[in-house]
Protein backbone atom coordinates (compact mmCIF):
# COMPACT_ATOMS: atom_id res chain seq x y z
CA UNK A 1 0.00 0.00 0.00
CA UNK A 2 1.36 3.41 -0.99
CA UNK A 3 2.11 5.92 1.74
CA UNK A 4 -0.20 8.93 1.83
CA UNK A 5 1.26 12.20 0.60
CA UNK A 6 2.44 14.37 3.44
CA UNK A 7 3.60 17.27 1.26
CA UNK A 8 0.99 18.65 -1.13
CA UNK A 9 1.65 19.72 -4.69
CA UNK A 10 0.85 23.27 -3.60
CA UNK A 11 3.57 23.14 -0.92
CA UNK A 12 6.06 22.05 -3.60
CA UNK A 13 4.89 24.85 -5.90
CA UNK A 14 5.22 27.38 -3.06
CA UNK A 15 8.78 26.21 -2.32
CA UNK A 16 9.65 26.28 -6.04
CA UNK A 17 8.28 29.83 -6.35
CA UNK A 18 10.56 30.99 -3.52
CA UNK A 19 13.60 29.34 -5.08
CA UNK A 20 12.85 30.58 -8.60
CA UNK A 21 12.36 34.12 -7.28
CA UNK A 22 15.70 33.95 -5.48
CA UNK A 23 17.75 32.18 -8.17
CA UNK A 24 15.82 32.47 -11.41
CA UNK A 25 15.29 29.59 -13.79
CA UNK A 26 18.85 28.40 -13.15
CA UNK A 27 17.72 27.16 -9.71
CA UNK A 28 18.30 23.44 -9.31
CA UNK A 29 15.58 20.90 -8.75
CA UNK A 30 17.72 19.57 -5.89
CA UNK A 31 17.38 22.94 -4.11
CA UNK A 32 13.64 23.08 -4.81
CA UNK A 33 13.18 19.54 -3.45
CA UNK A 34 15.28 20.35 -0.37
CA UNK A 35 13.25 23.51 0.30
CA UNK A 36 9.98 21.59 -0.15
CA UNK A 37 11.14 18.74 2.09
CA UNK A 38 10.85 16.04 -0.57
CA UNK A 39 13.26 14.02 -2.67
CA UNK A 40 14.03 14.95 -6.27
CA UNK A 41 12.34 11.69 -7.26
CA UNK A 42 9.13 12.84 -5.58
CA UNK A 43 9.45 16.22 -7.26
CA UNK A 44 9.65 14.57 -10.69
CA UNK A 45 6.77 12.19 -9.92
CA UNK A 46 4.56 15.22 -9.35
CA UNK A 47 6.00 17.49 -12.09
CA UNK A 48 7.58 15.73 -15.05
CA UNK A 49 10.05 18.51 -15.89
CA UNK A 50 11.55 21.59 -14.33
CA UNK A 51 9.75 23.60 -17.03
CA UNK A 52 6.40 22.13 -15.93
CA UNK A 53 7.11 23.10 -12.33
CA UNK A 54 8.16 26.60 -13.39
CA UNK A 55 4.97 26.96 -15.47
CA UNK A 56 2.92 25.93 -12.45
CA UNK A 57 4.68 28.41 -10.15
CA UNK A 58 3.91 31.40 -12.36
CA UNK A 59 0.41 30.34 -13.34
CA UNK A 60 0.98 29.27 -16.95
CA UNK A 61 -0.87 25.99 -16.47
CA UNK A 62 -4.06 27.58 -15.17
CA UNK A 63 -4.04 30.44 -17.62
CA UNK A 64 -4.48 28.51 -20.84
CA UNK A 65 -8.10 27.36 -20.55
CA UNK A 66 -9.05 30.13 -23.00
CA UNK A 67 -7.43 28.17 -25.86
CA UNK A 68 -10.29 25.67 -25.82
CA UNK A 69 -12.86 28.35 -25.11
CA UNK A 70 -12.05 30.27 -28.30
CA UNK A 71 -12.06 27.08 -30.34
CA UNK A 72 -15.64 26.51 -29.16
CA UNK A 73 -16.58 30.04 -30.34
CA UNK A 74 -15.74 29.40 -34.02
CA UNK A 75 -18.80 30.24 -36.11
CA UNK A 76 -20.88 31.17 -33.06
CA UNK A 77 -22.49 34.50 -32.19
CA UNK A 78 -21.24 37.94 -33.11
CA UNK A 79 -17.59 37.74 -34.08
CA UNK A 80 -16.62 41.18 -32.78
CA UNK A 81 -18.16 40.27 -29.40
CA UNK A 82 -16.21 36.99 -29.43
CA UNK A 83 -12.96 38.87 -30.09
CA UNK A 84 -13.72 41.16 -27.15
CA UNK A 85 -14.39 38.11 -24.98
CA UNK A 86 -11.07 36.62 -26.11
CA UNK A 87 -9.31 39.92 -25.29
CA UNK A 88 -10.77 39.91 -21.77
CA UNK A 89 -9.58 36.32 -21.24
CA UNK A 90 -6.07 37.26 -22.36
CA UNK A 91 -6.00 40.24 -19.99
CA UNK A 92 -7.13 38.00 -17.12
CA UNK A 93 -4.36 35.49 -17.92
CA UNK A 94 -1.72 38.23 -18.22
CA UNK A 95 -2.73 39.54 -14.80
CA UNK A 96 -1.93 36.10 -13.33
CA UNK A 97 1.34 35.47 -15.17
CA UNK A 98 3.05 38.87 -15.44
CA UNK A 99 3.41 39.75 -11.72
CA UNK A 100 5.62 36.78 -10.75
CA UNK A 101 7.65 37.18 -13.95
CA UNK A 102 8.17 40.88 -13.22
CA UNK A 103 9.34 40.09 -9.68
CA UNK A 104 11.79 37.52 -11.05
CA UNK A 105 13.11 39.95 -13.66
CA UNK A 106 13.42 42.71 -11.07
CA UNK A 107 15.75 40.44 -9.10
CA UNK A 108 18.09 40.21 -12.07
CA UNK A 109 16.78 36.99 -13.56
CA UNK A 110 16.07 38.19 -17.07
CA UNK A 111 14.59 35.74 -19.59
CA UNK A 112 17.90 35.44 -21.47
CA UNK A 113 19.73 34.32 -18.32
CA UNK A 114 18.34 30.80 -18.37
CA UNK A 115 18.09 28.01 -20.92
CA UNK A 116 15.18 28.32 -23.30
CA UNK A 117 12.29 26.21 -22.00
CA UNK A 118 10.89 23.40 -24.11
CA UNK A 119 7.65 25.37 -24.56
CA UNK A 120 7.15 28.92 -25.72
CA UNK A 121 3.87 29.98 -24.08
CA UNK A 122 3.71 33.28 -25.99
CA UNK A 123 4.03 31.42 -29.30
CA UNK A 124 1.37 28.93 -28.12
CA UNK A 125 -1.02 31.77 -27.28
CA UNK A 126 -0.36 33.51 -30.58
CA UNK A 127 -0.87 30.25 -32.48
CA UNK A 128 -4.20 29.65 -30.69
CA UNK A 129 -5.43 33.13 -31.65
CA UNK A 130 -4.22 32.73 -35.24
CA UNK A 131 -5.95 29.33 -35.53
CA UNK A 132 -9.19 30.89 -34.33
CA UNK A 133 -8.89 33.73 -36.85
CA UNK A 134 -8.14 31.29 -39.70
CA UNK A 135 -11.21 29.23 -38.81
CA UNK A 136 -13.39 32.34 -38.91
CA UNK A 137 -11.86 33.37 -42.27
CA UNK A 138 -12.73 29.94 -43.65
CA UNK A 139 -16.35 30.56 -42.63
CA UNK A 140 -16.32 33.98 -44.32
CA UNK A 141 -16.76 35.80 -41.02
CA UNK A 142 -13.42 37.64 -41.33
CA UNK A 143 -11.58 39.06 -44.32
CA UNK A 144 -8.34 37.46 -45.53
CA UNK A 145 -5.39 38.60 -43.43
CA UNK A 146 -2.06 37.51 -42.01
CA UNK A 147 -3.46 35.77 -38.93
CA UNK A 148 -0.08 35.48 -37.22
CA UNK A 149 0.55 39.22 -37.40
CA UNK A 150 -2.94 40.07 -36.12
CA UNK A 151 -2.60 37.48 -33.32
CA UNK A 152 0.79 38.85 -32.25
CA UNK A 153 -0.48 42.43 -32.40
CA UNK A 154 -3.53 41.62 -30.28
CA UNK A 155 -1.49 39.69 -27.74
CA UNK A 156 1.09 42.47 -27.60
CA UNK A 157 -1.48 45.24 -27.16
CA UNK A 158 -3.26 43.40 -24.36
CA UNK A 159 -0.16 42.32 -22.44
CA UNK A 160 1.24 45.83 -22.80
CA UNK A 161 -1.97 47.19 -21.24
CA UNK A 162 -1.54 44.83 -18.26
CA UNK A 163 2.18 45.57 -17.98
CA UNK A 164 1.49 49.30 -17.85
CA UNK A 165 -1.23 48.73 -15.25
CA UNK A 166 1.21 46.75 -13.08
CA UNK A 167 4.04 49.25 -13.44
CA UNK A 168 2.17 52.57 -13.25
CA UNK A 169 -1.20 51.76 -11.73
CA UNK A 170 -4.61 51.96 -13.36
CA UNK A 171 -4.65 53.71 -16.70
CA UNK A 172 -7.39 53.26 -19.25
CA UNK A 173 -10.18 51.12 -17.83
CA UNK A 174 -9.77 47.57 -19.18
CA UNK A 175 -13.35 47.31 -20.43
CA UNK A 176 -13.01 50.61 -22.23
CA UNK A 177 -9.60 49.60 -23.61
CA UNK A 178 -10.89 46.29 -25.00
CA UNK A 179 -14.02 47.89 -26.46
CA UNK A 180 -12.20 50.71 -28.21
CA UNK A 181 -9.24 48.60 -29.34
CA UNK A 182 -11.44 46.02 -31.05
CA UNK A 183 -13.92 48.58 -32.38
CA UNK A 184 -10.97 50.30 -34.06
CA UNK A 185 -9.59 47.03 -35.41
CA UNK A 186 -12.96 45.70 -36.54
CA UNK A 187 -12.98 47.88 -39.65
CA UNK A 188 -9.86 46.11 -40.89
CA UNK A 189 -10.97 42.65 -39.76
CA UNK A 190 -14.60 42.56 -40.85
CA UNK A 191 -15.41 40.75 -44.08
CA UNK A 192 -16.43 42.81 -47.11
CA UNK A 193 -20.01 44.11 -46.85
CA UNK A 194 -21.30 41.57 -49.37
CA UNK A 195 -20.20 38.68 -47.11
CA UNK A 196 -21.86 39.99 -43.92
Amino acid sequence: MARPRTISDQQIVDAAREVFLEQGFSATTAEIARRAGVSEGTLFKRFSTKEDLFAETIGLSEGRSWHKEITDLVGQGELCDNLKRLARLIVHTARIILPPLMVMWSRGHAPGSHPRPERDPVAEDSAAIAAYLRAEITLGRLREMDCEVVADALLGALTSHVHRELMLGPGIDTEQYVEHLLDAWWTGLAPPAENR
